[in-house]
């Protein structure tokens, strides 16, 4: 049986994600020694060390989607610009902006996310919860585990990947970082959606016959 321990001990030991932790555990049956040489194979063990050198280089992009009807204009960065260059790497950010068009992300991390936000979005969870009869002493654990949900929705690194939901962007992005060897940062977006937050203007058919009559 994989525990939360062991996890936590592979990940202090390597610095891989914790999904990639317990995947390596799983596929290795818990033989601790064997799944640091798994996820060293897979290049992830030393993906999360290159997350905190400093990548000032990278690409800015674009994505338009339905004929003019969905656009994301998209920032990520990378160490150098010769890795800017990397088809693996402008890939990524291809993938990323399609991401973004289709799944609509409010946020890049939940650290991102105002407190007035959350602190709203669980008000309206706890009503929510209430008015479903469940007991106030286990509704703020409902809360909770409904939040976390919310982030899933919101936040882009914590999205299923469109291309394939059974990983996270998060997920996608540290498989990056340890594939072409260079810390990646996804800082910046902008979603732009054709008559978003626009009251379309409609007209009485009578009226504007009668206009026409009395003109």
């Amino acid at each position: 049986m994989i525990t939360a321990e062991m996890v936590k001990q592979l990940r202090e030991r390597t610095g891989a994600g914790m999904m990639d932790c317990k995947k390596a555990l799983s596929e290795t049956n818990g033989d601790m020694d064997k799944a640091i040489e798994f996820l060293r194979e897979k290049g992830l063990a030393t993906a999360a060390k290159k997350a905190g050198r400093i990548a000032a280089e990278g690409i800015v992009d674009s994505y338009i989607h339905g004929n003019g009807r969905i656009g994301v204009l998209l920032e990520v960065n990378i160490e150098t610009d010769f890795a800017a260059k990397n088809e693996d790497f402008r890939a990524f950010v291809k993938d990323i902006a399609m991401q973004i068009a289709a799944a609509k992300p409010e946020y890049i991390r939940r650290e991102d996310v105002p407190a007035e936000v959350v602190e709203k979005e669980k008000e309206i969870l706890k009503a929510q919860a209430l008015n479903e009869g469940k007991p106030e002493k286990i509704v703020e654990k409902m809360v909770e585990g409904r939040i976390d949900k919310f982030y899933k929705e919101i936040c882009l690194l914590e999205q299923p990947f469109i291309k394939d939901p059974d990983k996270t962007v998060q997920q996608l992005l540290t498989e990056k970082i340890a594939t072409i060897g260079e810390n990646i940062n996804i800082r910046r977006f902008a979603r732009f959606e054709k008559g978003e937050g626009l009251t379309k203007k409609e007209e009485n058919f009578a009226e504007e016959v009668a206009k026409q009559i009395g003109g």
